[in-house]
């Protein structure tokens, strides 16, 4: 298996940039997080290639932030902007050598009925699917579950398969979260194992609380025996929040990580 440290949760007593080290420190060799655009790419390509480390994942422009924005692409009226976010995440993709982008769904406005926003988000994605694909990179969506995202346009998996069939774009996959995945009630592996074909990136905290796998009460022991055995080649991203220090809570990766030569591939 091989496991990539999602920067925007892991090593928060570092600085960001800082953190690229301390995941190397620790035998990372894939790296993600949530945005590089405050940072000017050559900065973070420089840490890539002087730790040995491959950018696995960020996610498309999200918006303001601070003001509530998740992502812009079920809002109607900002498909300009959410079209110019996807050319600057194009940019930073290819500068880094990065293969997957998710694509961040946002949250229903309030005045918005459900239906519109989803015929929106759905032609956004449409697009999106097909621009990165121009460059070889490939389109994510992910549930995210509405404790910790309410509104989010795509809270369920119901909701995301029912994206992916409407969007029927053969560059667009879905971002498979153990943790949003069990804080929703769904069966982990058995769906893991029927959504395969589209799974193109794999997420892993513990639920409830978001800690490592073995702090809370998903059996990771099972989830690791699926995905082992399902032939899933792509990388696993460890999302979380360090219930103590990030290195020493590390011991749930011990004798699963499997070496690979660098520059192989999984899915999609």
């Amino acid at each position: 298996m091989r496991f990539s440290a999602n920067l925007s949760m892991l090593y928060p007593e570092h600085g960001f940039l800082d953190r690229f080290d301390a995941a190397a420190a620790d035998g990372f060799r894939g790296v993600e997080y949530i945005a590089p655009y405050d940072y000017p790419a050559e900065a973070i390509v420089e840490r890539l290639r002087r730790l040995g480390l491959e950018q696995v994942l960020f996610n498309s422009p999200t918006g303001d932030w601070a003001a509530g924005d998740r992502g812009m692409a079920c809002v109607p009226g900002r498909q300009e902007e959410f079209a110019a976010g996807i050319e600057q995440a194009i940019s930073y993709a290819r500068a880094l050598d990065c293969r997957l982008v998710h694509v961040m769904a946002g949250v229903v406005p309030d005045d918005v009925a459900p239906e519109a926003a989803a015929a929106v988000l759905a032609g956004n994605l449409r697009h999106a699917a097909e621009r990165l694909g121009q460059h070889g990179i490939v389109a994510l969506i992910e549930p995210i579950n509405a404790v910790d995202m309410p509104g989010y346009a795509l809270g369920t998996l119901d909701a995301a398969e029912a994206m992916l069939a409407a969007v029927a774009h053969d560059n667009l996959y879905l971002q498979y979260d153990f943790y949003h995945m069990a804080m929703t009630g769904v069966a982990l592996t058995e769906n893991f194992a029927r959504l395969l074909p589209r799974i193109g990136h794999v997420q892993v905290a513990d639920a409830p609380g978001r800690g490592e796998p073995g702090t809370g009460q998903v059996d990771y022991a099972a989830v690791f025996a699926a995905v082992s055995a399902s032939g899933y080649g792509g990388w696993i991203g460890a999302e979380y929040r360090p219930v103590a220090g990030t290195s020493e809570g590390l011991g749930w990766m011990r004798g699963l990580v499997v070496p690979r030569p660098r520059g192989s591939t999984g899915s999609p």
